[in-house]
């Protein structure tokens, strides 16, 4: 795979669903809910989307002011917003920082991720949802990263990026016969095909063999049964 990279250039459910990207099919039902989504980014997000920074895994007693304080120091920021509940003004967990310069976005990013923040180990990345093109969030079964214990693990970005294809003896291999084509075969199967005809003797199978046994019994009697004969006379 020639164009093969660790992080996604393009956001695909099915693919963000697998830990190589190869997946042909949904493994779960928040991939397919994924790939049916049509979704669109967030019309009334204001600012540069290559100038903004997404954080996660913050303690829920983060403040904005205490963001401000530890993400200040790589440069100067133009918009700090931290998500909140809707309802009960409760932090989501996550926020979105504007720089007004490239490199203290590239510093902060850089310097900032697996960073402790009020007791928590925060994740730090370039915002994606008006970046990756086909971008769907988590909440409709897409995203990146993720943990074990959630089901919902997302591949092909920082936090999890896909995994190098095995391209030799993985998979299932196609041969051609007589210009058709035959079935998938999983790989194995030929070389066990292969050593069940060595086992056979060169000279025949198992009823040759029993043949043979009973002709050499025959031919012991006869000679025994001669000999006492020659005895008794």
């Amino acid at each position: 795979m020639v164009d093969w990279s660790p992080i996604a250039k393009v956001y695909d459910p099915l693919k963000a669903g697998s830990i190589d990207g190869t997946d042909v099919e949904p493994h779960d039902r928040a991939v397919w809910r994924a790939m049916c989504a049509r979704y669109k980014p967030n019309k009334g997000v204001v600012g540069d989307p290559l100038l903004t920074l997404f954080v996660s895994r913050l303690n829920p007693q983060t403040t904005d002011e205490k963001l401000h304080q530890v993400f200040s120091k790589y440069g100067d920021i133009q918009r700090l917003r931290l998500v909140r509940d809707i309802v009960t003004g409760f932090s989501k967990g996550y926020a979105f920082i504007e720089y007004k310069e490239e490199r203290s976005v590239v510093r902060a990013r850089r310097d900032a991720n697996r960073l402790v923040v009020d007791q928590h180990e925060v994740f730090v990345d370039f915002e994606q949802e008006r970046t990756l093109k086909g971008w769907v969030p988590r909440r409709l079964g897409g995203g990146l990263g993720g943990k074990k214990e959630s089901g919902q693990l997302r591949f092909g970005g920082r936090d999890r990026p896909f995994r190098k294809p095995i391209n030799i003896g993985a998979g299932l291999v196609q041969e051609r016969v007589g210009g058709g084509r035959r079935e998938w075969d999983r790989p194995g199967e030929r070389d066990r095909e292969s050593r069940d005809r060595n086992r056979e003797p060169a000279w025949g199978g198992r009823g040759r063999r029993d043949d043979l046994d009973r002709s050499r019994d025959r031919d012991d009697r006869r000679r025994g049964d001669r000999s006492r004969y020659r005895d008794r006379r």
